[in-house]
């Protein structure tokens, strides 16, 4: 909190009036960061379109997120791979819950057969995994440039994984 109030030019009292601790800064820091992206995911679950059009736009809107703030996307990746579990604590509960509870209703809407929790993360996973491993991918038998368009990926998620709920409804 000193190197936090040197950097910023404040007392270390100003930061502690405004954060009782560093969890407490830490958590705002990622709020922050994360809010201009909730407005992103807002429009989706506000939008009156059906279930899997909703899905669609869902998955577009995660790696749009992902591809346009590499930085937020890194501090995420850092944050899972460290996996310090108040902070894994902190960030379920107090950024992404909100986020997570409207993909396992959406889940339910879709397969309410399905666990929606194991539906939610699935999904979430898928895109994360798209991003993250595409440099990669480009190197394989098969690429082709357009597999690198949001779309295009969006589109593959969202119909692979609505056959497979829709598969294992059957």
């Amino acid at each position: 909190m000193r190197q936090l109030a040197q950097a910023v030019d404040m007392s270390v009292a100003a930061i502690y009036h405004h954060f009782p601790d560093k969890n407490a800064l830490y958590l705002e820091a990622v709020r922050y960061a994360f809010s201009d992206k909730e407005q992103v995911f807002a429009q989706v679950w506000e939008s009156g379109c059906p279930a899997e059009e909703k899905l669609a736009r869902f998955v577009r809107s995660l790696i749009d997120v992902m591809l346009k703030d590499p930085d937020f996307h890194r501090l995420m990746q850092r944050e899972i791979l460290e996996a310090d579990p108040e902070r894994m604590q902190l960030l379920a509960q107090g950024v992404f819950n909100r986020q997570f509870c409207l993909l396992m209703q959406l889940s339910a809407e879709l397969a309410p057969e399905q666990d929606t929790h194991l539906v939610a993360t699935s999904v979430i996973g898928l895109a994360k995994y798209y991003i993250e491993y595409q440099p990669l991918f480009k190197n394989f038998p098969g690429w082709k440039p357009e597999y690198e368009t949001p779309e295009v990926a969006a589109a593959h998620i969202t119909e692979l994984l609505l056959y497979g709920l829709r598969a294992k409804a059957k």
